[in-house]
């Protein structure tokens, strides 16, 4: 099986109002995700310095099944559920890495 690794880039818009709020889901759903699936290899999540409603997250799936089944979890659909108010804008992007590495 040939396994090739999955790399979106989110960019998000958060209403201001509900910022702290958002950010605190988005973490809790990081943490669910990266403690419960083999299958998520990275969640990054940054906000631009200056514009701290913009939300940027990189994230790493072993493979499309990977992707796909993150898509259904428990803490997923619960943070979407949880931000679907808060988010004013959304774009997904398929991305290819360049050099991605971190250190151990």
């Amino acid at each position: 099986m040939n396994r090739k690794p999955v790399v979106r880039m989110a960019e998000l818009e958060i209403d201001p109002e509900t910022l702290e709020a958002y950010r605190a889901s988005l973490k809790e759903e990081i943490e669910a995700s990266l403690a419960l699936e083999d299958g998520v290899l990275s969640l990054d999540a940054v906000s631009i310095r200056d514009n701290p409603n913009q939300i940027r997250i990189l994230e790493v799936y072993a493979d499309q099944e990977a992707y796909e089944a993150h898509l259904q979890t428990p803490h997923f659909l619960k943070y979407k559920r949880e931000t679907a108010d808060m988010v004013t804008s959304l774009t997904l992007m398929d991305v290819d890495p360049i050099a991605m590495r971190a250190k151990p």
